[in-house]
């Protein structure tokens, strides 16, 4: 994948990180220093999807069918 420059510097951090890594180790992997983040802005890319469907649908409300 490439990569689009320090975006998640910019973001706030929407995954717990321990927990990520606690997936990860059960399935017998390990997981490198910037997964974390990169999942961080993947959560943020979708949710905002979410909010432009939601807006563009004439809603105030974001459902799970927006993701």
């Amino acid at each position: 994948m490439a990569k689009k420059g320090k975006k998640s510097a910019s973001r706030e951090v929407l995954v717990v990180g321990s927990k990520i890594k606690d997936v990860v180790k059960s399935a017998g992997l390990q997981s490198s220093g910037d997964l974390v983040a990169a999942l961080s802005d993947k959560v943020h890319d979708l949710l905002s999807a979410a909010l432009k469907r939601a807006e563009g649908n004439g809603r105030k409300t974001v459902r799970p069918y927006d993701l």
